[in-house]
């Protein structure tokens, strides 16, 4: 049976993806993960998704074991201070984790003998673009310190790339989908959710930003392939933009698509907002070309309902939700104010 290291496993999409790895009864499964995040599950039976780990560790990616990797056949690597406003906030750990320690912990594994490394990077790199669809050999454009991060790390991996050590970089479209740990500082997630709880959507832009998106499952079935994929699927370093082209949606109308499940909605628009600079469409083709099975199957209508299913399912009612710990800004703020982190999010 394979062994599988996943690192940042307890997370938004960790939980996903060990339910789907398990679920495939091939792979023996190890979790890694600091814990920052580990208060901030929705659902009352979460814990059942952690016994399909063989074993758990915790610590910080930055004064990682490399004695962990003994043994192991892949590492995906999750672990990442995830967003923009995160990254602004804390900008040295930002390439710290995403950048320097995955890089590091790469090196480890290779050195150990691991034959696949995984890498979670994200669309985000390509910044501000026109309306024309990014693809791999696409300027980037990267605007923070979090997408900087993510294209430094594939640059530094892309050394360690050889015939006994396959590296697959992800470029994810934006997250989305119901987690039970969850997080809704993301934007069809957010809107979800205000319309659920306020039956309003505001959007702070003038709507037309392109946001191109993924469900966590299929962020799941993106990886699993990628500890499948052959030589032929890409060669030993592979840089992919991960999503589906039937799902680049501008802002607007990810509101409005919420609002036809939801149709009390109010939906508001900043006309006077300055422009978004974040606003990029990508092409996915070559993802279809190579992944092929492997390609998104979770369509817009089928997440935004499964989310308000499971928000009913739990009681969900927190209407100031943006002050809540599932913004991921303020669970970190949190655990500084109550002495648990320092300034540069070390366990104190």
């Amino acid at each position: 049976m394979m062994k599988i290291f996943i690192i940042g496993n307890l997370g938004y999409v960790g939980p996903i993806l060990v339910n789907h790895l398990a679920s495939l009864k091939k792979y023996q499964l190890y979790g890694y993960d600091i814990g920052y995040f580990l208060g901030n599950e929705i659902t009352k039976n979460y814990k059942s998704y952690d016994t399909y780990l063989y074993c758990q560790y915790f610590g910080d990616v930055r004064k990682f074991d490399p004695e962990l990797l003994n043994d192991i056949d892949s590492v995906i690597y999750l672990a990442a201070i995830s967003n923009d406003p995160m990254g602004k906030a804390f900008e040295l750990p930002t390439y710290e984790i995403n950048q320097n320690s995955a890089y590091r912990i790469a090196c480890y594994a290779k050195e150990r003998g691991v034959k696949r490394f995984l890498f979670a990077s994200s669309c985000s790199v390509y910044g501000s673009a026109d309306d024309s669809p990014r693809n791999e050999n696409s300027e980037l454009n990267p605007l923070t310190a979090y997408a900087k991060s993510k294209i430094n790390a594939e640059n530094l991996l892309k050394e360690l790339a050889d015939d006994n050590f396959q590296i697959t970089c992800f470029r994810f479209a934006t997250a989305c989908g119901f987690s039970p740990r969850l997080r809704l500082d993301l934007v069809l997630n957010d809107f979800i959710v205000s319309a659920y709880v306020n039956k309003k959507i505001e959007i702070l832009s003038n709507g037309k930003p392109w946001r191109p998106l993924i469900h966590v499952k299929d962020m799941s079935r993106a990886m699993e392939w990628g500890l499948i994929r052959k030589k032929e699927e890409g060669g030993n370093f592979l840089v992919c933009n991960t999503g589906s082209n039937e799902w680049n949606y501008q802002v607007l109308e990810l509101a409005e698509a919420v609002r036809r499940f939801l149709p009390d909605t109010e939906i508001s628009v900043n006309l006077d907002a300055p422009p978004d600079k974040r606003s990029y469409k990508v092409d996915f083709s070559l993802f279809k070309k190579l992944a092929g099975e492997y390609y998104p199957k979770v369509d817009l209508e089928q997440t935004i309902k499964e989310f308000l299913v499971n928000l009913e399912n739990f009681e969900f009612n927190i209407k100031d939700f943006r002050n809540s710990q599932f913004i991921r800004l303020n669970t970190l703020n949190m655990l500084i104010k109550n002495n648990q982190l320092n300034q540069n999010l070390e366990i104190i």
